[in-house]
Parts: C-alpha cells; structure tokens; sequence
C-alpha cells in the first residue's frame, strides 16, 4: 500500500521583516479549517520566533530531535511536537541560539521527509539568508513561497535572488506580493515589479491586512485567519488564502 505523503513549503525572503512568519502563520490558520493536519517548523534555528508568536512554551525542538536522531534514538517526530490546537503542531527552534549554530546541515532532509509523512501541509519558516542549513531547505521542499514587499531595497534584493535562483534552476517558487506590510509605501505599481523582477506576482495580499493592533493577536497567541472576524473584515485576503491552500493540495493530489 502507497504511503501517502505530505506537501512541504518553505517561506523564504531576500530581506527580513517582510512578514514571513506572519504569514505562514495565516496560511497554517486557512489549512486548519480545511480539515488539513499542520507541522509548523521553525528553521530560523538562531532566532526563531512561531513558538513566542503563538504564545507557546515548550520543552522540546529541534536541539532535542537532532540529537536522537544522531544517537539513533528517534522514533516518531510527534515526540518532539508542541500542539498549538487539533490541527496544528509546533516543532520550534532552540530555545539557545547557540545550539542553533550547532545542527549539522545533513540532518534537515531527513527531518522535512519524516514531518512529510506524519502530516498533510509541513510549513517551513526560515531566516532570509542563503547559509547552507537553507539551501538545503530550498533544495527539499515542494514548494517555495518569496515573500516580497512594494519596497525598493526589498525589490533588488529579490531581483539578485531571481538570478540566482535562475542559476541554481530552482523553479518551484511561487512569489507573494505582500502590502499590509508597509501600507503606506506604494512605490511600485504591480506592473513596475513584475518590470523589475521579470516575473509574475502570483499571489497579493492587500493593504486591508495591515492591524493596528497586530500585538493584540501576538500576545494572546491568537492565529490571524482563525479569527471569526477574518473572512468577513478582510474577505479578499481570505479568499487569496483560500486559493493558495487550494492550489497546494490540488497540486499534492496531482503527485499522488
């Protein structure tokens, strides 16, 4: 019998503080109503942020899955989970940055393939530098998501890392334009970046997104998308996450 296995997605960024966590985050929010099984892994491995963001606390990460992994102890990744609800698993970053700078790049591909076939959507955070520990994870996922923002600085970063990206003959990456990270800056039209970047925008989030009191959420580790406010106050981002999470899994079945 064919054991099935998971989509995993990594999102990725030519800068920082261009909403990538937020975001993955939302995306875990939309694919838990979806009735989908959820890992959150957190890759950003010397400053990660999803288990202070959801306001969870935990005992074990990734420090610890390494090391049995390693010592030949590891039996099943739940093991090394922190449940946020029903849906949603957590398996957070060192909490000691040093122990971070200590996983050895091997060990990352069998970590995404195990959390493949334990759930049905593995989504990655990272840190938005090009270290090997992220290559690795850029080489491995089914998909990658950039995240961009209507940013000039942010922009030639991004188009640095096309031709990059084009060199390394990555091609499994869809690009997010997200502006409820500065919706006040509005530099570029769509047609400028897709100008600047020779690309497509494939997703948008819209300005709407964009909360004053974003640290309401944050410090009641509350998931955006799951508000029951969400897809009535901000219906065209629900429906652009909708869409989204569609098409991962329309794409899963596809490979099945």
């Amino acid at each position: 019998m064919k054991i099935k296995k998971g989509k995993s997605i990594c999102f990725f960024s030519a800068k920082g503080g261009v909403g990538k966590t937020t975001n993955l985050i939302n995306l875990a929010g939309i694919l838990e109503q979806l009735e989908k099984r959820v890992l959150l892994i957190d890759m950003d491995l010397t400053s990660g942020s999803i288990a202070n963001f959801l306001n969870k606390s935990y005992d074990r990460s990734l420090t610890n899955l390494v090391d049995d992994l390693y010592y030949n102890r590891f039996t099943e990744i739940e093991d090394y989970v922190t449940k946020y609800d029903d849906y949603i698993d957590l398996l957070c970053a060192p909490k000691d940055p040093r122990e971070g700078a200590q996983i050895a790049n091997s060990f990352i591909s069998d970590i995404i393939h195990k959390a493949e076939y334990n759930y049905d959507v593995v989504l990655i955070d990272m840190n938005h530098s090009l270290s090997d520990v992220n290559l690795t994870i850029l080489d491995q996922v089914s998909e990658i998501f950039f995240i961009i923002t209507n940013d000039p600085l942010d922009l030639k970063n991004m188009k640095n890392m096309m031709i990059l990206f084009k060199e390394l003959e990555i091609k499994n990456f869809k690009i997010i334009l997200n502006n409820s990270r500065d919706p006040f800056k509005d530099y570029f039209s769509i047609y400028d970046i897709k100008h600047i970047l020779k690309h497509n925008i494939d997703y948008t989030l819209s300005s709407e997104m964009f909360l004053k009191d974003m640290e309401k959420y944050i410090m009641k580790g509350i998931i955006l998308s799951l508000d029951r406010k969400f897809s009535s106050l901000m219906s065209k981002d629900y429906q652009n996450f909708l869409v989204i999470a569609t098409a991962l899994l329309e794409s899963d079945k596809n490979e099945q």
